[in-house]
């Protein structure tokens, strides 16, 4: 089975691509903006020995992409995407992220179906259900779509026309919603908590009881690949999570554990670190720290009998022993 990934220099379509190189009767095509030069060798090359062929996408703003791109491609992973930007300076970002998230993807899409592509999986994202869900509630991967920027409605309308597309072509698409993904190599905010832990600065989140779903790159690599193979996932949606909700106190304490570093956390009341959030402009990122966010995954349990492969703990301390490297099979 051929598969075309786009995204394949980013951190969740790397790490597909490196357990589909792996994966007996499939051959993972990596499609990157540029291709690499002959002197260098990629993160992937280096993993897996030269195994995956490379194809150059472009700019996924184009509306035409090489006709070769789907030569014997039997599904298509999109992960490639403008993503969610913390300081977006962007004159207007609804339109930024549509021009990649919505045309490049249908633009894409439509390519695929005309090339007589199987299936088409989306990785899309939580934020098409919202930003925040109240205590002891979850979302489902039915719920009507509440984005509330512009990234999660420009993902939220790639997903209409991508289902509007298959209904119209007999293409199958499979959406998959992940939450905050983490890993070796993350980037983003758990980044950045992961380097005031190895500081040892005092963080004042030793009392924050709210409960929010993550999903390592294992199992979030583990369930596209079900979407690729299971008659079942065809024109669905799931949302993605390793099955374990924690709080932003215990995620703290469990990257300590997973780092072998001694932790500091301060008692601080979550609501005066609101107040406190408020008065610097910071109201976004407390919501992040400080809310909560849980996803439902029984639909992809069930439908798919798809379970995440590994714990939380598993997953944090993969993202240090190297052992998410070795271990793609």
């Amino acid at each position: 089975m051929r598969v075309l990934v786009t995204g394949a220099n980013g951190f969740v379509g790397r790490s597909l691509v490196l357990r589909l190189a792996t994966r007996p009767g499939c051959q993972p095509v990596a499609a990157v903006r540029t291709l690499p030069s002959c002197e260098s060798v990629s993160p992937i090359d280096a993993a897996v020995g030269g195994a995956v062929r490379y194809v150059a996408l472009g700019d996924l703003t184009g509306k035409e992409f090489n006709p070769k791109l789907f030569d014997g491609v039997y599904a298509v992973v999109h992960c490639a995407a403008r993503v969610h930007v913390m300081r977006n300076r962007e004159m207007n970002p609804l339109t930024a992220f549509r021009a990649v998230n919505v045309d490049g993807a249908l633009h894409l899409a439509k390519q695929a179906a005309s090339a007589g592509v199987k299936r088409f999986v989306f990785l899309s994202t939580i934020k098409v259900n919202g930003e925040m869900t109240a205590p002891g509630a979850s979302f489902q991967a039915c719920d009507a779509p509440a984005p509330e920027d512009a990234y999660g409605l420009s993902k939220q309308e790639a997903e209409r026309g991508l289902l509007q597309l298959a209904a119209e072509t007999g293409m199958e698409v499979v959406i998959i919603r992940p939450p905050l993904v983490y890993g070796a190599g993350v980037k983003g905010n758990f980044a950045s908590m992961i380097r005031l832990i190895e500081k040892g600065i005092p963080l004042p989140l030793g009392a924050i009881h709210n409960r929010r779903s993550m999903v390592g790159i294992d199992n979030l690599t583990d369930l596209i690949i079900r979407c690729l193979e299971h008659p079942a996932a065809a024109n669905q949606v799931f949302l993605a999570g390793d099955g374990q909700d924690l709080s932003t106190t215990e995620l703290i304490r469990a990257l300590g554990m997973a780092m072998n570093k001694r932790v500091r956390l301060v008692p601080v009341p979550a609501a005066i670190l609101v107040l406190a959030a408020r008065l610097v402009g910071k109201r976004a990122l407390a919501q992040r720290l400080l809310g909560s966010l849980q996803v439902d995954i029984t639909k992809a349990s069930e439908l798919l009998d798809w379970r995440p492969r590994y714990s939380v703990e598993e997953g944090l301390r993969r993202c240090f022993d190297g052992s998410n490297q070795r271990d793609r099979a």
